[in-house]
């Protein structure tokens, strides 16, 4: 029996219903990638544009991608699974979980309810929340919602789980190389190591056709490049001023008279649609603080030479080179100490949509010691085209002693770049194979998928059928393999699949022995 290192919050005692959780914030997160990449310099090549074009334009080195044997639904039980199995919790521990997404292969039918299979030898159908969707923002919302729930008279002194997980493809063409996939699990609850300020979101909600996906027959978006961007920036400078405005309001409570600028975050983290664009916008962010300040040093320190912009406006901004150039020099250092470690896994996989900026998010615990890490406050600003956008902050414990919970944290992620290094490296060829495999097969019926199972990760969910009525199949790859370990994961050989019957009642899988698969449904109405 595995004893889980988490304490359970508990149910409520009836003298305690009026207190309000202390710490709500993120208790533990797991985070699944493909176990296949391709390297964007080849892709350039293969593509006969410019070298450089992806790798340094863009800034990303390599490209996750999911053959058709993964979707949604396996993406997200997987890391589910993972999270669960490798927190030791029961499924009865949780009573909320929400999938932020975008991408939907049925348009009633949640993803979340076929995670609900995990659950079923626990006996737990008490699990509230369903899907939420608006492009890259699904998962912030998803979380926002949790943290909601625990903080409300609505909970019931369970966990919540948020998941946010894609698959981020694009037609041949200039967008292709911004694609990538993946999912990451995250358990809120209170006393958490990252606890979320509360009160302090700054949040912009705009209409715009910057990034859409009218046909739904295709996986592919309708994409305005450079509105996308002009959204993006115009969103963050919203966002940062709105939450500027509500920090300094409760600063005035508590009887501090400041200012509030990037020298206040410990970190700060992107959604990254691709690497370059996260290192523009921190250097937006250094020349918002310098607009806003009162009388900046232009003579000294981080705005010097600055002078000449001083009087710019900032909406005349998103497009202007000069003021680019001299503000991504100006913010350099700050990027280096800030931001530029979170875009591992932006840098290494791609953008994964609703999971990105958890995944820079994971890539900055796994790249820190606990010292460097306690007590910072650790910005966040999150992105999703139509347009929503938030930025918020996160303020980890000061607790950073052996078998503190951001020990706990800390140690499940930081074999991140050991995960990644553990990826196949396929041929920019290979690759558009699949692409177009993908193409030609998404939404049919009565198909078996042709992607191998071999080039999984062990303990990897993958699409098995789709039946002629739409109802997808699952299996589940052994834990043991002879391949090197993966996510902390024990390693099997894959044992014969068997289909069992819809209306028999699902296993649950066992943790770490060896054994044959199972398979599951994404049900059967």
């Amino acid at each position: 029996m595995i004893v889980s290192p988490f304490r359970m919050p508990g149910s409520l005692p009836t003298v305690c219903e009026a207190a309000w959780p202390k710490d709500v914030g993120i208790i533990a997160m797991e985070v699944y990638l493909p176990s296949q990449f391709v390297e964007q310099a080849e892709l350039e090549e293969f593509d006969g544009v410019g070298a450089g074009k992806y790798t340094v334009g863009l800034g990303q080195a390599r490209m996750g991608f999911c053959s058709d044997r993964e979707d949604i639904n396996s993406l997200c039980l997987t890391v589910v699974q993972q999270l669960m199995e490798r927190s030791g919790l029961s499924y009865q521990s949780v009573g909320r979980l929400e999938v932020g997404t975008e991408t939907i292969i049925d348009k009633s039918k949640s993803t979340k309810t076929v995670l609900m299979q995990l659950f079923e030898e626990s006996g737990n159908t008490d699990v509230e929340g369903v899907d939420t969707t608006n492009a890259c923002y699904g998962g912030t919302a998803a979380l926002f919602n949790a943290i909601n729930w625990v903080e409300s008279s609505s909970w019931d002194g369970r966990y919540a789980l948020v998941v946010a997980g894609d698959i981020a493809v694009y037609a041949t063409g200039s967008a292709r190389p911004t694609g990538g996939a993946g999912a990451v699990a995250m358990l809120v609850g209170p006393n958490a190591p990252l606890a979320f300020e509360r009160g302090l979101r700054g949040t912009h909600m705009q209409h715009a056709y910057d990034f859409y996906k009218p046909d739904m027959v295709s996986e592919y978006p309708v994409v305005d490049g450079k509105l996308s961007i002009q959204c993006y920036l115009g969103a963050l400078d919203r966002c940062y001023s709105v939450y500027r405005n509500k920090i300094h309001a409760q600063w005035q409570r508590e009887g501090l008279d400041k200012r509030c600028s990037l020298e206040d975050f410990g970190f700060m983290v992107f959604h990254s649609p691709y690497c370059k664009l996260v290192q523009k916008s921190l250097a937006r962010l250094v020349l918002n603080d310098f607009l806003c300040h009162p009388s900046p040093n232009t003579e000294s320190g981080p705005f010097s030479g600055l002078e000449a912009f001083r009087d710019v406006k900032i909406e005349d901004t998103y497009f202007d080179r000069d003021v680019e150039k001299a503000f991504m020099k100006a913010s350099s250092e700050v990027f280096e100490n800030k931001t530029k470690a979170s875009l591992l896994i932006s840098n290494q996989n791609g953008n994964m949509y609703t999971p990105s900026v958890y995944g820079c998010l994971a890539s900055v615990l796994a790249q820190h010691t606990l010292q460097q890490l306690a007590g910072q406050r650790i910005g966040v600003f999150s992105y999703g085209s139509g347009f929503a956008a938030t930025l918020y902050s996160i303020k980890v414990t000061q607790d950073a002693t052996p078998g503190s919970a951001l020990d706990k944290l800390v140690s499940s992620l930081c074999d991140l770049q050991a995960r990644l290094d553990s990826r196949k490296k396929v041929s920019p060829d290979v690759f558009a194979q699949n692409m177009k495999l993908r193409e030609e097969t998404h939404h049919l019926a009565n198909y078996i998928p042709q992607g191998s199972v071999d080039e999984l990760f062990p303990g990897t969910w993958y699409l098995t059928r789709v039946d002629e009525k739409h109802r997808r199949q699952y299996a589940r790859r052994s834990m043991n393999d002879d391949r090197p370990l993966e996510a902390g994961l024990v390693s099997s050989s894959i044992a014969a699949e068997h289909t069992p019957s819809p209306l028999k009642k699902m296993s649950r899988i066992p943790t770490a022995t060896a054994g044959p698969e199972v398979l599951i449904s994404n049900g059967d109405h």
